[in-house]
């Protein structure tokens, strides 16, 4: 069996005691980044050997886990943050497996973005996950797009990119569009902004640096 792992996006209390138990038994345990995984494992004693799976070798490296799947062995897959396969890797791996009819299984745990949407104050019962924006080639075409959804939209971006993408976006949104801002999601300096899209930009244009992997959570189009 294939056991997918979310793991804590920030606070290490954040895990359940389920996964621990997984992550103890299995044969191996699939990791985007080893180092990241490694200090979570200390944290928990856990023993288990990890190897590399991640987004730059996992169409090499498939057959060879598949192939461990098909023999009997169990496995575990974990990212660095979350819930793999939510714009982390793991999505072919599943679909080998179902495709091959390996058993696959997903524990529930942490994801970044439904807090960020809970707390965001916009509505909740239809929304939309973007996930990250294309880095370049068809960006503005795809904020476009986005621009006339009538459901809360969901967006990732990181600390370096976010004061340009806000830019980006109000190129083509209304500047008081509301819209949340999440930041160190469970972590110590944990931030959320609330405000207009204009608003939040102006307040991170100011800053001299800005930290932390970010949600963006902007209301739908009003008809």
């Amino acid at each position: 069996m294939l056991y997918i792992v979310p793991t804590p996006i920030g606070n290490l209390g954040d895990f359940t005691i389920r996964a621990v138990e997984v992550l103890k038994t299995v044969e191996l345990v699939l990791a985007e980044d080893t180092r990241t995984t490694g200090k979570l494992f200390n944290h928990y004693d856990i023993k288990t050997s990890l190897k590399s799976f991640h987004l730059n070798n996992e169409h090499q490296v498939l057959e060879y886990f598949g192939g461990m799947l098909k023999a009997g062995k169990d496995l575990a897959l974990v990212s660095d943050a979350g819930t793999p396969a939510i714009s982390d890797p793991g999505f072919l791996l599943a679909r080998y497996c179902r495709e091959e009819g390996i058993e696959v299984t997903c524990l529930p745990g942490a994801t970044a973005f439904v807090p960020a949407l809970v707390v965001s104050g916009l509505p909740c019962d239809k929304f939309y996950f973007e996930g990250f924006l294309p880095p370049k080639k068809g960006k503005q075409t795809r904020i476009k797009a986005l621009e006339a959804f009538p459901c809360t939209t969901i967006i990732y971006e990181s600390p370096h990119r976010i004061v340009k993408c806000l830019t980006q976006l109000l190129e083509f949104f209304n500047p008081e569009r509301k819209a949340s801002l999440c930041r160190e999601l469970s972590k110590l300096h944990e931030e959320v902004l609330h405000g207009t899209l204009q608003e939040i930009h102006d307040d991170l244009s100011k800053r001299q640096s800005i930290k932390g992997e970010i949600v963006l959570v902007i209301a739908g189009k009003e008809s």
